[in-house]
């Protein structure tokens, strides 16, 4: 099977893992995302490439919203060092991006990039121009418009994490407190019906090879395994993961005691699966020293 080199890229933005160990898992998967990322996962080569250049995995996250039209909008901008990333010229940056993406129906980054915007022709001569002020690279990494149905509940956490829960009831205390959940313990999915069942297959294997590699017994090895891929299915389920107010209730009792539904949850973390070089304080403060010389 012929992989191009658009979906080798995809899924090294997925995984972090070498160019080359992405096109093995495509062909093994047969052009599978979902599977590639098993394989991945199961021969440990999801790593970081360090050669990548100049990475940013700094920056911040915002949420906007717009009541009258039903819009939130959550958005992640990046840059190299922390310092960057609270300069106002950044700051400014990030607003007038976020300013645009809720007033204008923008559907992905290169057609913002291609948006004209005060100031400026297009978002991305904006862009240059920030870089250049501030001697980073500068990069739009993400956003969502969403248009939410209920009661909507958002939470930032020191501009770091965003994280926003549209709930079918009107409890608005309910929607935030979820939002914090969502934003504390990053699931992926609002609960088990939702996970594809070749993730959940593929995990099953996984935990099976490690099982047999440890010598385990064939008469337990499928209670080991069906309890741990109940365990890790409740991690990464949102109705599965126990309440961060209160350890007694998972949020699916939660939910039930409210007779309450979760609509759709969104969570974005600064950097989140992005390689991040190890600098300590001295090293970041030279970077900023040089860039303004």
């Amino acid at each position: 099977m012929k992989i191009s080199a658009i979906d080798v890229k995809k899924l090294r933005a997925l995984t972090n893992a070498g160019m080359m160990d992405c096109k093995k898992a495509l062909v093994e998967s047969q052009g599978d995302f979902q599977k590639a990322k098993l394989v991945l996962k199961k021969k440990g080569q999801s790593k970081a490439d360090s050669k990548s250049g100049r990475i940013a995995a700094q920056g911040i996250v915002s949420i906007e919203i717009e009541e009258s039209k039903h819009l939130a909008l959550v958005l992640e901008i990046n840059c190299e060092t922390d310092f960057a990333a609270k300069d106002d010229q950044f700051v400014e940056f990030s607003n007038q991006i976020s300013n645009l993406l809720v007033n204008e129906k923008i559907e992905n980054i290169d057609q913002l990039l291609d948006c004209s915007i005060s100031g400026f022709e297009r978002v991305e001569d904006f862009r240059k121009s920030v870089v250049a002020k501030l001697g980073e690279n500068i990069t739009i990494r993400r956003f969502a418009r969403i248009f939410y149905q209920g009661t909507f509940g958002s939470y930032i956490h020191g501009n770091k994490i965003a994280a926003l829960v549209d709930l079918d009831i009107d409890d608005k205390d309910l929607a935030k407190n979820l939002a914090m959940q969502v934003a504390a313990s990053k699931p992926q999915y609002i609960d088990q019906t939702d996970i594809p069942k070749e993730i959940i297959d593929g995990e099953s294997r996984i935990l099976r090879s490690h099982a047999e590699q440890e010598g385990k017994p064939k008469e337990i090895i499928e209670k080991i395994v069906t309890g741990k891929l109940n365990k890790y299915l409740n991690e990464i389920t949102l109705l599965g993961q126990e309440y961060i107010k209160d350890s007694d209730l998972n949020v699916s009792q939660l939910l039930r005691k409210s007779n309450a539904t979760v609509n759709l949850f969104v969570r974005y973390e600064v950097g989140e699966g992005i390689e991040q070089k190890d600098k300590n304080f001295a090293d970041e403060v030279k970077e900023q020293v040089e860039a303004s010389q």
